[in-house]
């Protein structure tokens, strides 16, 4: 039997009072610091629909519409979501889907999907006189083309995050420095997985398994783009790793094709104008629409690719992402299933730092069961963590006994 939204609140409540709680001493309940949502459902009526999030406690709340593609956008203080995994996939009058998560420290956000142009007709958040939830209820109402396009907010400003000094020792360390981006994050889930399973959750993981193993020996030093649950722009992991003089760049990844459940292996793509197949483009416009899932918009950023110094930097660099590449396909090939073509190509908008050699790297397809279990394993991450870091000695070379050289040629 499933608990009812009121049940899982009370569980949430009497769980965090027996945590809190000193040895030998009554438990005392005490309120939540951060809100949690329990239930959601959505309602059509004529032409207004209405998002209905059950909360442990009020919260303050702001929307503003983004286009292209049409997102109403929900900001909020941090909330822990525990809504079941299939609940913002579903179609409901002027909702196509709605996503949830961390967006930014301290901060959540509700991006809606709309199936046409729509208005915020009502945004509120009040309390529930029989058990104390709070209710926040948004709804949309349709509207015209115009009225929608003078009602979106202007694209974000660029981002001006800051990288942590104990991740990133200064010019004096000669080590490399490797930056370790996992894909997606916070409201940004990635592809699901049958089991239930988010590609942001497989992917972190592995990330931290890989940190451990290029820390164990001392010869490198390494940065994530995101250490937790939390959405990372895809400008911003590119200008950490060259903010920091990053030495590589590896992006973690998990593939998914549906319609497809007995493709599986791992594939290692570089950055290319265009793309090896069909296949590679579809996966690079998926991933660099990843800002768009978060409700982020960086159109407003500047290019840093733009100038010819820039576009003849970024050839020699992806001629070291190239070796790379190879270098890490013979070290992973002997430990895990690899896919028919795995070396591609595709425009990638994380691996376009003209200083950096980059990769992503597609550790298997969640929509096969077979890659879903290796995925999960223990064992299989630390296998496959300590063939990377092989690739990654092989790649630097003399320089990990702490000389100041560019990386061996093959």
């Amino acid at each position: 039997m499933n608990p009812t939204p009121l049940t899982r609140l009370v569980l949430a409540w009497v769980v965090l009072a027996l945590t809190v709680g000193s040895a030998g001493a009554t438990p005392q309940p005490v309120p939540l610091r951060i809100p949690v949502a329990i239930a959601a459902e959505a309602r059509t009526e004529a032409s207004k629909t209405r998002l209905t999030i059950t909360l442990s406690q009020e919260v303050e709340a702001q929307g503003f519409l983004m286009e292209r593609p049409d997102r109403v956008v929900i900001e909020l203080p941090e909330i822990n979501f525990q809504l079941p995994p299939q609940a913002g996939i579903r179609r409901d009058g002027l909702i196509a889907s709605f996503r949830y998560g961390l967006y930014a420290p301290d901060r959540s956000r509700i991006v809606i999907d709309l199936t046409q142009p729509a208005l915020i007709s009502r945004l509120d958040v009040t309390t529930r006189p029989s058990d104390g939830a709070a209710l926040m209820t948004i709804e949309l109402v349709r509207t015209d083309r115009e009225s929608f396009r003078q009602a979106v907010r202007p694209p974000d400003p660029p981002s001006t995050g800051s990288i942590s000094s104990s991740a990133a020792p200064g010019p004096a360390d000669p080590r490399p420095l490797i930056v370790l981006d996992a894909g997606h994050g916070g409201i940004d889930p990635g592809a699901l997985a049958s089991t239930g399973v988010f590609e942001k959750d497989i992917v972190i993981a592995f990330a931290h398994r890989l940190r451990e193993r290029l820390l164990a020996d001392g010869n490198y030093r390494v940065l994530l783009t995101r250490e937790g649950d939390v959405f990372v722009s895809l400008d911003e992991r590119v200008r950490m790793a060259r903010a920091a003089r990053a030495d590589l760049f590896i992006s973690i990844h998990a593939d998914s094709i549906s319609s497809a459940p007995h493709v599986r292996g791992g594939t290692v793509y570089t950055g290319a104008e265009r793309a090896t197949d069909a296949e590679s483009a579809n996966l690079a416009d998926r991933e660099n629409q990843a800002d768009a899932v978060a409700g982020h918009d960086s159109r407003g950023g500047s290019n840093e690719v733009a100038d010819i110094l820039h576009e003849l930097m970024l050839r020699e660099t992806r001629g070291f992402s190239h070796r790379f590449a190879k270098k890490l396909l013979g070290q992973l090939g002997p430990v895990m299933p690899l896919s028919k073509k795995p070396h591609r190509e595709a425009g990638f908008r994380v691996l376009r730092a003209p200083d950096v050699p980059s990769v992503l790297v597609e550790l298997g397809y969640l929509s096969s069961r077979k890659d879903i279990d290796l995925l999960t394993s223990d064992a299989w991450r630390d296998r496959t963590a300590a063939a990377m870091t092989a690739a990654i000695n092989q790649f630097f070379g003399a320089r990990v006994a702490g000389q100041r050289l560019a990386p061996v040629s093959p």
